[in-house]
């Protein structure tokens, strides 16, 4: 894989941080004091750092996550629905920045993994399914209380839900408003992979390495493709679908790649 060097990304909010190593981007979710319940300029933050890294050649794929220990995101800052979020008007103006940030996610063109510990609720739960690979860490709950918080849940998010865990288990979860544990998660198909605690973070970033030594080129056509197949929101036509596909043909990393094949070795991809 090409060497990247070390760097840090500004972030709009001390609440999120942003770094990038060896290939893999890390966006680390800062608010453990509040189990990292995201608050509206961390939801207003998380598209502008997704851009940034998304656009950025030292990031093949990104990791979203909790800060050190801590859990992964328990949703919308509560304290802030009172206020923010008190009519109609003010909630409509917090759900679409919700929207955006899952947005984000889900069109960012390299691959993003949710690495999940502790926590996932409510947005968390969207953040997650905005995600291209769910991780998780026995232990790990999964829950949606909308329902017990009046809370309406963005249709654009609700779609990336369901088509991340099936509509069967969002009914379940929505409907229900009841808590998943990591090992039903996994079991229904809405997790990837469930590790130990003590694994997670390795097992994550050994994941994540292997992802961003694969052809860039080639990653961001398989991801605009399988959201199409999904029916995502913002999906992208069948003419663009082809022409992605045609430019990894035409890429110095496909012949790189062919040649890496026939000589036995790692092929060293430059994402052109």
């Amino acid at each position: 894989m090409k060497s990247f060097s070390p760097k840090s990304f500004s972030s709009p909010t001390p609440r999120l941080i942003a770094e990038a190593s060896d290939g893999v981007g890390v966006i680390s979710i800062n608010n453990p004091e509040k189990r990292n319940a995201l608050d509206l300029a961390m939801w207003r933050a998380l598209p502008q750092l997704i851009a940034a890294m998304a656009t950025d050649d030292a990031v093949r794929v990104i990791v979203l996550r909790g800060v050190g220990d801590s859990p992964f995101a328990s949703g919308a800052d509560i304290s802030e629905f009172r206020t923010l979020r008190a009519s109609a008007a003010g909630g409509k103006a917090y759900e679409e920045s919700n929207e955006e940030a899952f947005a984000a996610i889900a069109a960012c063109p390299v691959p993003v993994i949710a690495m999940m510990r502790g926590f996932c609720m409510g947005g968390g739960v969207g953040i997650a399914a905005a995600c291209d690979l769910r991780v998780a860490a026995q232990g790990t709950v999964f829950g949606v209380p909308a329902a017990r918080l009046g809370v309406g849940y963005p249709p654009k998010a609700m779609r990336l839900v369901v088509a991340a865990f099936g509509d069967a288990v969002a009914r379940d979860l929505f409907f229900t408003a009841r808590r998943l544990d990591a090992a039903e998660a996994k079991a229904l198909g809405a997790l990837h992979r469930l590790w130990p605690d003590a694994d997670l973070e390795a097992e994550t970033m050994a994941m994540a390495r292997a992802i961003a030594g694969n052809a860039p080129l080639a990653m961001r056509s398989a991801k605009a493709s399988i959201a199409a197949a999904s029916g995502l929101p913002g999906s992208v036509s069948e003419a663009e679908l082809l022409a992605l596909a045609g430019a990894c043909f035409d890429s110095d990393d496909y012949a790189e790649g062919r040649d890496a094949f026939l000589e036995k070795r790692q092929p060293q991809f430059q994402g052109r």
